[in-house]
């Protein structure tokens, strides 16, 4: 940091004209770029965001509600559905998930697709809590995917409201020191989709200034930068143009000036963008679509990818990654 801060100062006094950049001058260049560093968990490999041949991280979605969009109802407690414990067919799901190459489990106890309504509070932590349970014993990181402060915990938080819809968010985080997942969306899951303007500056300009803007509230809360992840919230208050424009200029948003060097996740799997470029109905005619938006993805630099089906999606970011990072 020396020659940031001093750049023109001299370091020994025995020789007083070489300053701290003669010293910085004189070092061999590295043969391996300097890179950013995300810590995400004890014994677990950091994101290197910089880094041009890092891997990308595969986040498996496991919703315990009853209206995600996609796989709502499928993970509830039996307590919920009033079956027997024995029949809690969960852990082998994520086990299969884990075998499958997800190196990150994301719990939802409440649904945010698109007009969902809000579960009690006690009702979510209890649903994400059983969740954890079930992984107690595996060595994988844990996310929770949630906008609300008193459910906010595990390795890492998932905001889908970067902080917005809970005022005890951010600084629940900073007190956490875990890292953190700030998404760009606007108003609420019930009204996002009214908020789809964004002229003067268009899509690109306007999503980087408002994140740049939650990344600047993560800070003044207390959350160190290097435990930042950004998401470009795809079909958060963006309609399928913007969707579309998000990954194709997904680069572009990632080198904007402030932002280069934060890690980004990028969820896109079986939304309705997808569902209405190939003109279905049914969530499961969606998986070759989503196929296409994780490679592009990985394209643009995401550092991890949130998907339902794992196991294809596994092998879809090994030949994306033999394609792009190297």
């Amino acid at each position: 940091m020396h020659h940031r801060l001093i750049p023109g100062k001299a370091l020994d006094p025995a020789s007083p004209w070489k300053v701290t950049q003669d010293y910085l001058n004189a070092l061999p260049p590295s043969t391996t770029p300097l890179s950013t560093l995300t810590p995400l968990g004890l014994n677990k490999e950091p994101i290197r965001a910089l880094k041009s041949n890092r891997r990308t991280r595969l986040m498996a979605i496991f919703n315990v509600t009853t209206d995600s969009f996609s796989d709502g109802g499928e993970h509830l407690p039996p307590t919920e559905t009033d079956a027997s414990p024995k029949l809690d067919r969960r852990p082998q799901k994520l086990d299969k998930f884990i075998e499958n190459g997800a190196t990150i489990i994301d719990i939802g106890g409440q649904s945010t697709a698109p007009g969902a309504k809000d579960v009690p509070v006690e009702l979510e932590t209890e649903r994400v809590l059983d969740a954890i349970s079930l992984l107690q014993d595996k060595n994988i990181l844990i996310s929770v995917d949630t906008f609300r402060a008193p459910v906010a915990g595990a390795h890492i938080i998932n905001d889908v409201s970067a902080g917005v819809l809970d005022p005890e968010m951010l600084p629940t985080m900073a007190r956490l020191g875990t890292t953190v997942c700030l998404m760009h969306m606007r108003g609420t899951p019930q009204t996002m989709m009214k908020k789809t303007d964004y002229s003067p500056d268009g899509l690109i300009p306007t999503v980087a200034k408002e994140l740049l803007e939650r990344v600047a509230a993560a800070e003044e809360a207390g959350i160190r930068r290097w435990r930042i992840i950004l998401d470009p919230g795809i079909g958060f208050a963006k309609n399928l143009e913007q969707n579309l424009e998000l990954l194709r200029r997904f680069d572009e948003l990632r080198n904007w000036p402030g932002l280069r060097g934060l890690p980004w996740l990028v969820g896109t799997s079986r939304k309705s963008f997808i569902r209405r470029i190939l003109g279905v109905q049914t969530i499961a005619h969606t998986l070759l679509g989503t196929s296409a938006t994780v490679a592009a993805a990985i394209e643009g630099g995401a550092d991890i990818v949130r998907v339902h089906d794992v196991s294809h999606m596994a092998k879809v970011v090994k030949v994306a990654d033999a394609i792009w990072r190297v």
